[in-house]
């Protein structure tokens, strides 16, 4: 049996992890997230951001072990949780883990939830498969989540079906059911994205006071570097499968080292100069298996030299707990 993790220890290790499709007609399997590494610790808020097609959500079902088929997850691979490597486990403790210690928040709460079932019906199968409660108890945990998630009368929404709700409070019948057995760990892909500004602002602020008031660490998963600015403690940026930078959040937005993330920043409107224009990052992430030689990010890098064609970079320290991917910020520069 494992130990229980030593409170020094991060809550949440990833290592080495690589995950790869088929290539099809014999042509070799095509790796959609390659050698990500990061750690999330107790209590802490680490967002996951990056373009679309960088391999955020990937990331995020491969630490659930939910890689979609035939996605397969590489030998080498490593994701531990306080102290076990969830993918040396057998499935079905990783079954009892899911939903329990760890629990994943979709990003459309309409395909996520089940149309056949009411609200209340589904945060409480949560609670009966996991602390085996009966139906009463259950039902009276769910109504309490609920609640504590900011759904107005609980007890009448609570049997009401998903197309009944609005999208900001299906999204809170998913954090919900995330969080009614109180789990160590939240991960939330793109909670925020199809609910327009104001409800957007409600399910953070949720997030956030949730996290303060349950001491539980929260994986957050996005392209919006407003909410990570908002959020996060630390930030690990993707592009093309790879971590390329991670930083403390107010090292990384102060003196980003990557070009990529310079890129975003650059993209983000400011309160401060709110007519002037946005610089856009040329082009657009490459598909698996078409990432170029080298740098995957050259083809759009201003600074691209030889070098980058030729060899892929190493994460390199630029400060304290900030490193990033790139030949320029290397010790003697490219």
């Amino acid at each position: 049996m494992t130990s229980p993790a030593a409170p020094t220890e991060p809550l949440l290790a990833v290592d080495a992890l690589r995950v790869a499709f088929p290539g099809g007609r014999q042509a070799p399997p095509v790796r959609a997230v390659d050698g990500v590494a990061f750690t999330v610790g107790r209590g802490e808020t680490v967002c996951l951001v990056g373009e679309s097609g960088c391999g955020k959500s990937l990331t995020a079902l491969a630490c659930l072990g939910l890689v979609p088929e035939p996605g397969v997850i590489e030998p080498g691979s490593r994701v531990v949780f306080e102290g076990a490597d969830l993918l040396a486990l057998p499935e079905a403790r990783r079954r009892a883990l899911r939903g329990n210690r760890l629990s994943l928040v979709f990003q459309e709460p309409m395909t996520a939830l089940n149309p056949v079932l009411t609200v209340g019906a589904q945060v409480a199968e949560v609670v009966r498969v996991h602390a085996r409660a009966s139906r009463r108890e259950a039902w009276a945990r769910a109504v309490a989540m609920l609640e504590r998630v900011g759904v107005g009368d609980a007890a009448t929404r609570a049997r009401q079906y998903p197309h009944e709700l609005s999208g900001g409070l299906r999204q809170r019948v998913l954090i919900a059911m995330a969080l009614v057995m109180g789990p160590a760990l939240l991960i939330a892909d793109e909670p925020t994205t199809a609910l327009d500004v104001t409800i957007q602002a409600q399910v953070l602020d949720l997030l956030r006071t949730l996290r303060q008031d349950t001491g539980m660490a929260l994986l957050l998963i996005t392209h919006d570097l407003g909410v990570v600015a908002e959020m996060a403690d630390r930030v690990v940026v993707m592009y093309a499968g790879r971590v390329v930078e991670e930083g403390p959040v107010a090292a990384l937005f102060a003196a980003p080292a990557h070009p990529y993330t310079r890129g975003l920043l650059a993209a983000m409107p400011r309160v401060d100069t709110p007519d002037a224009p946005l610089a856009a990052i040329p082009g657009s992430v490459p598909a698996p298996g078409r990432w170029p030689s080298g740098c995957p990010f050259r083809d759009r890098c201003a600074h691209a030299v030889a070098r980058c064609a030729a060899e892929a970079p190493a994460l390199h320290t630029v400060g304290a707990a900030h490193r990033a991917r790139c030949h320029l910020v290397a010790p003697g520069g490219a």
